[in-house]
Parts: C-alpha cells; sequence; structure tokens
C-alpha cells in the first residue's frame, strides 16, 4: 500500500520576490529590444542648424557651431591606434553595435555610433568630446557637413 502527501502550500509571501525580479527581467529585455531596433535604425541627418543623431538612448542634436567640421575625417583604427575604443562609460556593446559614451584609447571621450569600422568617421566638438559615427556613405556624409556648414564655420581659422 502507497500513501502519498502532497508539500505543504508555501505562503504567498516569498513569492513577492518574483515581482522585483520579472521587472528586472522585463526592462532588461526592453532595453535590448530598444538597442537592436536603434541599431538597424540609427541615422545621421545634417542640416544648417545641427547635426542630429537618432537611434536609441544616445541620440541628440549637436548645434552646427559646435562641430569643428574642418577636422573631421574618415578614420581607420588600424593606424590610428589613439581613437580606437578603450572603456564603455554608459553605453551599448554588442557585436557589430557600439553607441552612448566610450572613452578613447588617448583618453577623450566621444560619443559613438559604430557599426562598421571600415567607414568610421571622426568629428571633433568644441563640447568636450568627439563623434565617431559609421554611416552608410562616409564620404558623402563629410562632404554634406563641410557643404552646409559653410566656408566660415567650416575652417579652423574661423574660431
Amino acid at each position: 500500500m502507497t500513501e502519498t502527501f502532497a508539500i505543504a502550500p508555501a505562503g504567498s509571501r516569498p513569492l513577492w520576490f518574483l515581482v522585483p525580479v520579472g521587472l528586472i527581467l522585463l526592462t532588461v529585455l526592453a532595453v535590448l529590444f530598444i538597442s537592436l531596433y536603434g541599431a538597424r535604425g540609427a541615422r545621421f541627418e545634417v542640416s544648417a542648424e545641427s547635426l542630429r543623431l537618432r537611434g536609441d538612448f544616445y541620440g541628440r542634436a549637436i548645434p552646427a557651431h559646435a562641430l569643428r567640421v574642418a577636422e573631421a575625417r574618415r578614420i581607420n583604427f588600424e593606424t590610428e591606434p589613439d581613437l580606437r575604443l578603450r572603456w564603455r562609460t554608459l553605453g551599448t556593446g554588442l557585436p557589430g553595435y557600439q553607441a552612448g559614451w566610450f572613452r578613447l584609447k588617448s583618453g577623450e571621450k566621444a560619443l559613438v555610433y559604430l557599426t562598421d569600422r571600415s567607414r568610421a568617421v571622426h568629428v571633433p566638438t568644441t563640447e568636450g568630446y568627439s563623434l565617431i559615427l559609421s554611416p552608410e556613405h562616409p564620404d558623402r556624409f563629410l562632404a554634406s557637413l563641410r557643404r552646409l556648414a559653410g566656408p566660415a564655420r567650416g575652417s579652423s581659422a574661423a574660431r
């Protein structure tokens, strides 16, 4: 003869532990989704007023007068190791997508939207940080920056 005994029911108090765990998991999933969406939909809008970075959490408008357009250029991380990303201070670091605030190997602070290192562009600003971006067409992006900045803002002699 076999007798079966059910486990004593747990109180509901220990189950409340699952509420914050569930909220944390939902938050992490939301951040991951927004980052992945930002990686696919990020874009850079150049206008006479500003360079607008659109994407995930780190998007913003940088006023045109704060861009040091004359110093903007394509970069090669192999020949310019000081521009390599060293520390992520507040950002996203997924394979093939880095976005947010980073410290470069040189110690410089940078706002980064980088997917393709072969298309990387470095744009210094007068705000104490640089931009490292990877637009789909880097040469057209740089030409657009220079054209819309005009001769006075585009040259470092005007500063």
